[in-house]
């Protein structure tokens, strides 16, 4: 019996908790293996991206002319959509022998490289250059294999062409509706760079460089100017280089912006992107039906009043019966309402209306003036109040009553400004439900609710949604931004310790819950393309 007993405690030894040496010894073997391959320099691929870390980056770097890196977080969504493009590029790049090549770094795990290199929000590329990692690179192109290549040749090549003669530049010109050429009688000198750089940039328009003193003869040039062709418009732009400034690179890109664009641009699905991009501060809009041949008649004065504004206000047909139709909710307007104009400073979606609606060049003119001259006062949304706004437990508000309700000085009131179609917004509704029903016997707290796609206010100007904002009782016309998590304690918290939590994260720490962006013409975008750290 006692020799059974050994026997047993024996075989259930290493079965009962303890390891044989055997084992130890495995198992240790594999760490120190696991260990070797982190701390090795080898660098390995996925789909042709290079996986990279701390310990061969540095090799990485001085094997790669061009290194293009994204930080990502693997739990971040917008890198998981980037991911298939981004490796589709990274074939391409490397079928084509590019001295490009692209690579990956994931920031959650190398801390080291991601505080090294500043990165704040996902995903975030950057290239290096040459093995110099003191000065990477911001990607400024579209998150498309397309863009990604292209970006990337332009930089591994020349990114203009060198157009030697008459007869290649006038081809060279007809070639696309839009080219750009740089004439500069030096081409090693600092404003050719500059064009350069910008040309390396500009992924959208096709650029040429000429030094020959036959083509400055050609197209009027006397000195370094930089030309704009177009095959609508104007046919030939001129943006002289200043002799003691130099060529303003940023300067440069907002000008041939601005002057790629039609002088009247057709709002369409095609050029809405380029409408929404073009960083021109006003937006001058005609809406019309184009099946009504009356009203395309409108058109004429509409074009004619818009030279003398060219860069300050872009001028935009909408058709109200085509893809114009989506944005009319955003003016509280109908199809029925055209034709008519609206004028919108873009800073802040503040919208202008004639008194009366005149379609002549000169009243047009004098209309956009009179708004820059900051005579004219904006024209404000308001929808009309529900009959029961103030007898449910969670206040309806509109643009009228606003006032009224907000500033109540003996009222503390908390208010909510949504829009219909955000998904965050939908998201809390619940809870801002429950958290009216808590306080609706309470005489000093008022819980209420905006629709700010159908509501405007003169000095409030909401940028996402859902954007919460707490009016405190007594003079002074007070109000304090929530920014903390949205349930119904936090809420309780926040309006019992008289608008503010001290203790409480902002928001802003927390992923993944970004606002829905304010004032879209079309609730299409959600969120900014990028995760937050």
């Amino acid at each position: 019996l006692v020799w059974l007993l050994v026997l047993s405690l024996a075989w259930l030894g290493p079965a009962s908790g303890g390891k044989d040496k055997g084992e130890e010894v495995i198992e240790e073997e594999e760490k120190e293996k696991r260990e070797d391959e982190v701390l090795s320099d080898e660098i390995k691929e996925e789909d042709n991206v290079l996986v990279l870390h701390e310990h061969n980056f540095a090799r990485a770097l001085s094997e790669h002319q061009l290194l293009l890196v994204e930080f990502y977080a693997p739990w971040c969504v917008h890198c998981q959509q980037l991911a298939p493009a981004f490796a589709q590029a990274a074939a391409e790049l490397r079928n084509e022998s590019s001295p490009a090549r692209l690579g990956k770094v994931d920031a959650t795990a190398q801390t080291a490289l991601a505080t090294e290199f500043g990165i704040t929000s996902y995903p975030t590329l950057k290239l290096f250059r040459d093995g110099n990692r003191t000065h990477p690179l911001a990607y400024t192109g579209r998150m498309d294999s397309q863009d990604i290549v292209r970006w990337l040749q332009r930089r591994a090549g020349h990114s203009a062409t060198l157009l030697q003669d008459t007869d290649t530049a006038a081809a060279f010109i007809d070639s696309e509706d839009l080219v750009v050429i740089g004439f500069f009688k030096d081409l090693g000198g600092e404003a050719a760079q500059a064009f350069f750089e910008v040309a390396a940039d500009m992924l959208d328009m096709t650029f040429g460089v000429a030094e020959a003193a036959e083509l400055f003869q050609a197209y009027g040039l006397s000195a370094d100017t930089v030309c704009l062709f177009k095959q609508f418009d104007e046919r030939q732009t001129n943006f002289p280089v200043d002799p003691a400034r130099g060529l303003d690179t940023a300067e440069l890109t907002r000008l041939l912006r601005v002057h790629s664009l039609q002088l009247v641009m057709d709002f369409t699905n095609e050029t809405s992107s380029l409408i929404f991009n073009a960083k021109i501060p006003h937006h001058m809009l005609l809406f019309l039906n184009n099946s009504s041949p009356e009203q395309l008649s409108l058109r004429d004065g509409f074009r004619a009043a818009a030279a003398g504004f060219r860069g300050e206000v872009l001028f935009v047909v909408v058709d109200v019966a085509g893809h114009g139709a989506d944005v009319l909710p955003f003016f509280g307007m109908t199809a029925a309402d055209a034709p008519t104009l609206r004028l919108v400073k873009m800073e802040n979606n503040r919208k202008y209306r004639m008194e009366q609606d005149d379609f002549s060049d000169p009243a047009i003119r004098t209309f956009i003036q009179e708004v820059l001259d900051g005579k004219v006062k904006p024209h404000l949304l308001s929808a009309e109040p529900p009959e029961d706004w103030d007898t449910r437990p969670v206040k309806v508000l509109v643009g009228k009553t606003f006032e009224q309700v907000a500033f109540d000085e003996t009222k503390n009131v908390f208010v909510k400004f949504y829009a219909p179609w955000c998904s965050h917004c939908q998201a809390m509704a619940a809870a801002w439900e429950e958290l009216a029903e808590r306080y609706q016997d309470r005489e000093d707290i008022v819980i209420a609710e905006m629709d700010s796609t159908a509501n405007e206010l003169e000095n409030i100007t909401i940028h996402g949604y859902p954007t919460l904002h707490y009016f405190p009782a007594g003079p002074g016309r007070k109000m304090v931004e929530y920014k903390s998590t949205r349930d119904v304690e936090t809420f309780s918290r926040f309006l019992e310790n008289g608008g503010t939590l001290p203790e409480e994260p902002p928001v802003s720490e927390v992923r993944g819950q970004p606002p829905c962006p304010g004032l879209s013409p079309a609730p299409a975008g959600q969120g900014d393309g990028s995760c937050r750290m």
